[in-house]
């Protein structure tokens, strides 16, 4: 997880980024718009979105276990298009390392939100292999992030097959 993340949105876009993801629970930090800035002003999750997108990338959020998902609702129902995340990326571990044993606690959110919002990209991060991918797309998620599985494995691309393969069955 990035801290005071709109500070480094500029670079991401420099260096060709197309999606900036920043965890909900760090966008009310400063509104500094670079790393060299300092800034007694706050943003907002809304704000941060938008500036994102007048930057030309998509704006993707993420939530850690402890935040309920209803933190989201209003971000997805902005009447301002310009607000609104592309993407919701639910952590199904804690951040900080690579390893950690999925939480499928935290699919009710993944649910929730393909239920609202059945067109939405959500990503699950953390935990995700072979034996944990298919609740996760049962649950709704259309997008995988799985570090430790793949690199850790001798058959790297037969993972991703996999990985891909319980995504694409479940896609409504």
């Amino acid at each position: 997880m990035v801290a005071e993340p709109k500070k480094w949105v500029q670079d991401f876009q420099k260096a060709g980024c197309d999606l900036y993801t920043f965890h909900y629970e760090a966008a009310f930090s400063t509104a500094s718009t670079a790393p060299s800035e300092s800034s007694e002003a706050k943003t907002s999750p809304a704000e941060l979105i938008s500036y994102i997108h007048s930057t030309g990338m998509l704006a993707g959020i993420a939530l850690k276990p402890a935040t309920p998902v209803d933190v989201l609702w209003p971000l997805l129902s902005a009447a301002d298009a310009d607000e609104k995340p592309d993407m919701v990326l639910i952590m199904t571990v804690e951040p900080g390392f690579g390893g950690q044993k999925f939480m499928s606690s935290e699919l009710p959110k993944v649910k929730a939100l393909r239920e609202k919002y059945p067109e939405l990209d959500i990503e699950v991060d953390g935990g995700l292999a072979e034996g944990t991918v298919d609740q996760a797309a049962e649950a709704g998620a259309n997008v995988i992030v799985a570090g430790s599985a793949v690199f850790g494995a001798s058959d790297p691309k037969q993972v991703i097959g996999k990985l891909r393969e319980a995504v694409e069955k479940r896609k409504r």
